[in-house]
């Protein structure tokens, strides 16, 4: 089981859950490297920092920029790229630790 699996079944079972991510799509707001805590919610909205499944690929901490009734959440990284269109949420990111500091978000 890699770890996006592991995730999503732990926000499945207990509503909660945390992940290592690498990459610098969030810089600022996240930092390669980071393990973050994620929470299985009712309702998402923009500007939340998601773990979801864009076009069957897992996408570990990526915002929400637009929602539409009929499409779902338009999912990017914090530069512009735009993943996709999705209904498949598993959770947001409530929290995010790097380097022994730890931000709310």
């Amino acid at each position: 089981m890699n770890k996006y699996e592991r995730l999503k079944l732990e926000l499945e079972t207990t509503g909660i859950g945390r992940m290592k991510c690498f990459g610098n799509s969030m810089l600022p707001i996240l930092k390669s490297g980071s393990t973050l805590t994620f929470k299985k919610e009712e309702e998402y909205k923009i500007k939340d920092i998601v773990f979801c499944k864009v076009r069957g690929r897992f996408i570990d901490a990526h915002k929400i920029i637009k929602t539409d009734a009929n499409k779902g959440f338009l999912i990017a990284n914090n530069h512009g790229y735009e993943n996709g269109w999705t209904w498949t949420i598993f959770g947001k990111a409530i929290e995010c630790e790097c380097k022994g500091f730890v931000k709310t978000l």
